[in-house]
């Protein structure tokens, strides 16, 4: 196949040069604004049943490396770029990013007017789209599209199957993988922390049993609505335990709270979205992948405190719970890829474990004391 076609559900057309895999793919045509760091976002599991625009015009040009992946086996639905390199020059090289789309089963296009791609979805928000062949019909492109079941249970399709242990002698993390990024992972195991990795819907009963310092919610893909299991789980965790959490952990700890999110019209994708820490009145550059937000209105009713926004769109980036050691981010302090302002925030959490710990020691102290 030389020629591919991107339809999407309101009928546009983009005709372009295929590369990848050659099969029919149908997902949620979104864009992302970075400049590098391709490898990490088709290997972030968070893009699970997407399409995603690169709104930098040349992709491709270091190639793919051993290194930079986020997962094992990629989630995204198909790449759209307006120049692949066929030549790619880097000395981490090893395979172009043409083989390794083709490896994986990911479809590709080539050529096309990204910018005009990036302004429909500005203008109307994210859309379905598919992969067809040149010269078929709009109208039998857009029945694949309507016939294909919306994805919701995204989460379901990337988290591990059971726990695993990622051996230290610092704290002890328990990590739920709601689509984790190795990042997350790197960031903890670079602090000495002993990480047991869990599934999705891992129970409170079954978390707490192991004992941990502290929890961490991971990033992941889709709607939080969509995993009560974890809502409901992280409610009977929060007052027990210090938690962190990062994307849709954060959206999953506000719903847990009794706060609400929604749909954003495009999402924030990127590696250079301002966020200012009101608490500190602190600007940071963030790596960002998301289609939710928490809504802010919302926080009102809770005992969640609002501590960062996002300085394009006023968009909630952070809260922390009053009362309990729980706190998170929409962002990602992992910064793969992107920058590393906000990789402080690792340490803030062993420090708020270090702190619960000290509080623990204080009331167990005072309770014997009254005995």
């Amino acid at each position: 196949m030389e020629k591919r076609q991107l339809v999407l559900e309101d009928g546009t057309i983009f005709t372009g040069k295929a590369f990848g895999s050659e099969q029919a793919s149908v997902g949620e045509v979104v864009f992302n604004t970075g400049m590098t760091g391709y490898q990490e976002i088709l290997s972030d599991p968070s893009y699970c049943g997407q399409i995603v625009t690169m709104t930098y015009p040349l992709i491709g040009n270091y190639g793919i490396n051993r290194d930079d992946f986020e997962t094992i086996t990629p989630s995204i639905h198909g790449l759209v770029v307006k120049e692949v390199c066929d030549s790619p020059s880097n000395f981490r090289n090893e395979e172009s990013l043409d083989s390794y789309l083709k490896a994986n089963g990911i479809p590709g296009i080539a050529g096309i007017d990204t910018r005009k791609l990036t302004k429909i979805i500005r203008k109307h928000g994210t859309m379905r789209g598919v992969f067809t062949e040149v010269g078929s019909s709009v109208t039998s492109a857009l029945e694949l599209i309507n016939n294909t079941p919306q994805m919701n249970n995204q989460v379901e399709r990337v988290s591990t199957v059971k726990p695993y242990v990622v051996p230290g002698r610092g704290h002890r993390i328990v990590l739920v993988d709601f689509g984790m990024k190795h990042g997350i992972l790197r960031e903890l195991t670079k602090r000495n922390c002993h990480v047991t990795v869990v599934p999705y819907h891992y129970s409170a009963e079954s978390i707490l049993r192991l004992r941990p310092d502290g929890v961490m919610l991971t990033n992941g893909p889709g709607d939080p609505k969509s995993v009560p299991v974890a809502i409901e789980m992280i409610h009977n965790i929060m007052s027990e335990i210090p938690v962190f959490g990062i994307c849709l952990g954060h959206q999953l700890l506000a719903l847990a709270c009794g706060a609400d999110t929604e749909k954003l019209k495009f999402g924030h994708r990127g590696s250079n979205h301002p966020v200012k820490d009101l608490t500190e009145n602190k600007t940071y550059l963030t790596s960002q992948n998301h289609g939710y937000a928490v809504n802010e209105a919302s926080l009102e009713k809770t005992e969640l405190l609002l501590t960062q926004i996002a300085l394009n769109d006023k968009t909630v980036e952070g809260i922390e719970h009053s009362k309990y050691p729980a706190f998170s981010v929409q962002y990602h302090p992992e910064s793969s890829p992107g920058p590393e302002d906000t990789n402080h925030l690792f340490d803030k959490f062993l420090a708020k474990i270090d702190q619960h710990h000290v509080t623990i020691k204080e009331e167990e102290s005072c309770l014997s004391v009254q005995i």
